[in-house]
């Protein structure tokens, strides 16, 4: 079984899809190994909608960006730049083709295993954490963030209810002010400002 947080070698089927969020277009290069390949998911369309009612500004960090939807669907609406990372080397060379696919400018992407090629600090977090990876991946991704986040930072993110999103709420309530966006078909956007 390939995973798209693994860096399987299997075989490339590009395509393109098409993405509309609030009457914009956005296509996308997709592949086989990637999260999602067929189409924008529905937690983060669900991620997407909340964060763009969020008055976000400065540096952004999508961690775990897959082909770079979210960073560069947020990068279009607010003035921001963005910095893309994943694991997976074909999400990245997607997420790189995708920045100039479409046009967006102030986006960058590269390889990382979770933090460890991230040095500096961003104002904004935003993950869609890869539940399939493991509670170890995830929350290291969840608890983390705070290394690499401003002090007034802010982290985002989207968990389905079966899959942990009250757990995670209760344990990041120690450290954290969390607060629940959105609650929609079983998804939780969660914002997070720790102590």
């Amino acid at each position: 079984m390939n995973h798209y947080f693994t860096n399987d070698d299997v075989k490339s089927s590009l395509q393109k899809i098409k993405v509309t969020i609030s009457d914009k277009t956005f296509i996308f290069n997709t592949d086989n190994g990637v999260f999602s390949k067929k189409g924008l998911d529905f937690g983060s369309r669900t991620l997407i909608n909340s964060v763009l009612s969020e008055n976000i500004s400065g540096k952004v960090l999508d961690v775990g960006c897959g082909y770079g939807a979210i960073g560069i669907i947020l990068s279009s609406f607010f003035n921001i730049e963005v910095n893309m990372i994943d694991v997976n080397k074909r999400a990245i060379h997607l997420a790189k083709m995708n920045i100039k696919e479409n046009n967006a400018l102030d986006v960058c992407a590269f390889y990382s295993n979770i933090y460890e090629n991230v040095n500096e600090k961003y104002d904004v977090i935003i993950t869609n954490p890869p539940i399939r990876a493991g509670k170890d991946v995830v929350y290291k991704i969840l608890f983390d963030s705070k290394k690499y986040l401003k002090n007034t930072g802010t982290l985002y993110f989207v968990i389905n209810k079966d899959q942990g999103a009250k757990t995670a709420i209760k344990d990041l309530n120690e450290v954290a002010k969390v607060e629940v966006l959105k609650k929609y078909k079983g998804f939780f956007v969660i914002k997070c400002i720790f102590n």
